[in-house]
């Protein structure tokens, strides 16, 4: 428990809508409102709902070469972003591991940069340490940053802003909401088509309210986020992925682009570039307990023969899929959808298989 958790320009609406405020990475967060975790994660999923992000780092950075120089730290294809569009990449150190992952938005003639809150002094502090003198890094600490997701978030966004029914997938732009300047990127972290959208910081509980006055919205905190990304098999960092954990190990790979697994010319590129060529020894996979009972972070995995062969990361109840599902680091061998493993749920072996990621169909509109 922080001793004094910072609160994002949102907090006081929190409260207003009988948020239930929790301290998450230093900062005082809804962790659901008065409908509940459960209706929170299928309004998503069936409409849209409005998610507080305003804890994430907002970073710009400037100056000639700006891509270059950032491209150094990532594995991420920087340099081949048009203006308009973003990608999602990660810090990496010299051993593979992940540092932070983050979207990294060619804004024209500069670089918009979103970091996780949990990393965000340590990232910008990498970023001022490692990026060339002449470039300038500046922090938006006065800015909000809202998540619109969800199948209905195109109708009610470009109801305000037409502009917004024009992005597909990981682009970006500058319009007008409701007559707030913001920045638009249709992207998020629920595997639902949708947007995070940036404003100032004095306008972030206007355009709010404006957003949840659409009879299709209700708003959703850290629970439903959580279930929401669980079961769109998308990583949470510090869990997921860390520093002991590569890019390849964790399935990324998608994420780096012929031209850089080739070239390299990041941190950490030859162990990277070594799992690429011969294959993880362990590989992150989806994994289904039978039961009800779930399989928390930490919890063991274990072979047919009772061996541990792997770590629980990440796991719950889906609300969507209907039952409890989880993420986890196994040995590679034993990484195939559809195998038998076994869990050591309170010091008893229980059934669980092997699953392909998602647990449900991304809806993104690309």
């Amino acid at each position: 428990m922080t001793e004094n958790p910072k609160r994002t320009p949102l907090y006081d609406l929190h409260v207003e809508l009988g948020g239930k405020i929790v301290d998450f990475a230093g900062w005082s967060m809804p962790v659901q409102y008065p409908a509940g975790i459960l209706k929170e994660h299928e309004q998503c999923r069936t409409q849209a709902a409005l998610f507080d992000v305003s804890h994430m780092g907002q970073v710009i950075i400037e100056g000639e070469g700006a891509a270059e120089a950032m491209e150094a730290l990532v594995p991420g294809n920087i340099t081949g972003l048009k203006p308009g569009q973003a990608r999602y990449t990660q810090f990496t150190n010299a051993e593979g591991g992940i540092l932070d992952d983050l979207i990294v938005s060619n804004a024209g003639d500069y670089l918009f940069v979103v970091v996780n809150a949990g990393c965000r002094d340590a990232d910008i502090a990498h970023m001022r340490a490692n990026l060339p003198g002449h470039l300038t890094l500046t922090e938006l600490t006065d800015r909000g940053l809202v998540a619109l997701q969800g199948p209905a978030s195109e109708a009610v966004l470009a109801s305000l802003c037409p502009e917004a029914a024009s992005l597909s997938f990981m682009e970006t732009i500058e319009a007008d909401v409701s007559g707030i300047p913001c920045r638009i990127s249709r992207l998020g972290y629920t595997g639902e088509d949708g947007y995070e959208i940036s404003m100032p910081a004095d306008r972030a509980i206007d355009l709010s309210r404006i957003l949840l006055g659409h009879d299709k919205v209700l708003p959703a905190g850290l629970g439903a986020r959580d279930s929401l990304r669980l079961e769109a098999g998308l990583c949470l960092y510090g869990h997921d992925i860390s520093t002991e954990t590569t890019p390849i190990e964790a399935g990324l790979q998608w994420s780096i682009a012929k031209r850089r697994r080739e070239e390299g010319g990041f941190p950490g590129a030859d162990v990277i570039q070594a799992q690429l060529a011969d294959g993880p020894a362990r590989k992150l996979v989806g994994i289904k307990p039978d039961g009800p009972a779930p399989a928390r972070e930490g919890t063991e995995v274990l072979n047919m023969d009772g061996d541990v062969i792997g770590i629980i990361t990440s796991g719950g109840f889906g609300p969507t899929v209907g039952g409890p599902v989880a993420m986890g680091h196994v040995e590679a061998a034993y990484a195939q959808p559809g195998m038998d493993i076994q869990l050591l749920i309170r010091k008893k072996a229980r059934a669980a298989s092997v699953a392909k990621l998602p647990f449900v169909e991304q809806n993104y509109k690309r």
